[in-house]
């Protein structure tokens, strides 16, 4: 079923949930510049399997409403702080996929991990995400020509063979969100960085990262292994950025074996 949650005056976000009754709440962030459709394959396995799954589309991404402002990592994760308590979560866990990712640390750290008692972060924009040279690049596609940097973006996404159908509909979640919005997470994930969060974190923590990603280097989540305690890391050999659809069955074993 779906929700509007407000987070602000004038600003709902969109929420689907999966299995309400189930014995375990997963809550899942998608990345940039995705919405909650992203992980379809996800939803589909572990609503079967008994978990209660919840999908949040961010501000400006998917159905959520799209303001002109607030796209730092402080008001999105603020934004989910309210969509947690909305939903009277309790020992949940956060599953965040590269600046969804990101999200979920800023929302560990500031708001001390309110109603979540198990982190995941998959091929997560942490501690950094772009550089400067890649968001210039990227801003500057999204200003003048949004579709092609979002198939650049699909060209780029996956390790494994997807078809012409999958790429289409890849493509098409890209382009609902707003133009503005997909420029401003460029420049928050070109200026913040996260490193002052990592030691905040004090949840176990499940690391994924596809050794093959071209958008987020692997090396990353090496250097969150070192920083977050209790992380554990474990590489998907035959993924890019995307281990949720290219070792779809694996990522869901491994993410209910941690749950």
């Amino acid at each position: 079923m779906g929700y509007y949650v407000s987070v602000e005056q004038g600003v709902n976000l969109y929420v689907e949930e999966l299995n309400p009754a189930g014995r375990k709440t997963i809550v899942f962030l998608h990345g940039w510049p995705l919405n909650h459709k992203q992980f379809e394959y996800q939803y589909t396995a572990l609503a079967k399997m008994g978990y209660r799954c919840i999908g949040i589309d961010w501000r400006g991404f998917g159905k959520s409403d799209k303001p002109i402002h607030g796209y730092s990592f402080d008001r999105l994760a603020d934004d989910i702080r309210n969509i947690i308590e909305a939903f009277q979560l309790h020992n949940a866990t956060l599953v965040g996929h590269s600046t969804g990712g990101a999200i979920a640390v800023r929302y560990m750290a500031r708001h001390h991990g309110f109603g979540v008692n198990k982190l995941v972060l998959v091929d997560a924009a942490a501690p950094r995400g772009f550089t400067k040279e890649t968001a210039d690049r990227l801003l500057t596609e999204a200003l003048h020509d949004r579709p092609l940097m979002m198939k650049n973006v699909t060209d780029t996404f996956f390790f494994q063979y997807i078809s012409s159908s999958f790429s289409d509909w890849f493509f098409q979640l890209g382009l609902e969100a707003a133009g503005w919005s997909t420029a401003a997470i460029i420049e928050t994930l070109r200026d913040e960085t996260l490193d002052a969060d990592l030691q905040k974190i004090h949840v176990p923590t499940l690391l994924i990262h596809g050794i093959h990603d071209k958008v987020i280097p692997f090396a990353q989540s090496q250097e969150l292994s070192h920083k977050i305690k209790h992380a554990v890391l474990i590489p998907f050999h035959y993924s890019g950025h995307g281990p949720f659809w290219e070792e779809r069955e694996r990522f869901n074993h491994v993410l209910t074996q941690f749950v």
